[in-house]
C-alpha cells in the first residue's frame, strides 16, 4: 500500500512495484487508507508524513494499534531526512524511512528487506 497526497510520487511508486510484480494499493490520504487497510491487508505500507487532515505518524500510530496490523511494516516517506523526524516515525512504530524522491532501487531495496522480515 502506498498513502500520499501527491499523485505523482503514488503513481512513481506504483509503477516501480508494479514492474516488480508486487500487487498494489494507492490511498491519497490517511483515512482513505484506513478505509481500505481492511479490504486489502497489505503486506508493506509505505506512508507520506506530510498530508492532510490525518498525517503519516497519526497514520501510522492508528494502523500499529490495530492487533491485525501490529506487525506489517510501515515505512515512513519523506521529503525530510531530520534525525528528529526518523526519531519520530519509529515512536509511532514505522520499521523504516525513505527520504523523497526515492530512486526505483531504493523503493525495492526497502521492500525485499522489509518482505524478508515480514
Amino acid at each position: 500500500m502506498v498513502i500520499d497526497d501527491s499523485n505523482t510520487i503514488r503513481r512513481s511508486a506504483e509503477i516501480f512495484l508494479l514492474q516488480a510484480g508486487c500487487t498494489v494499493v494507492l490511498a491519497d490520504d490517511g483515512f482513505d487508507a484506513l478505509a481500505k487497510i481492511t479490504d486489502h491487508q497489505p503486506d508493506l505500507i509505505f506512508v507520506d508524513i506530510m498530508m492532510p487532515r490525518l498525517d503519516g505518524y497519526q497514520t501510522c500510530a492508528l494502523i500499529k494499534k490495530n492487533a491485525k496490523f501490529h506487525t506489517t511494516p510501515v515505512i515512513m516517506l519523506s521529503s525530510k531526512d531530520g534525525l528528529f523526524d526518523k526519531a519520530r516515525g519509529r515512536m509511532v512504530g514505522s520499521e523504516d524511512y525513505l527520504t523523497k524522491p526515492f530512486t526505483k532501487d531504493q523503493l525495492l531495496s526497502a521492500v525485499q528487506q522489509h518482505r524478508r522480515a515480514a
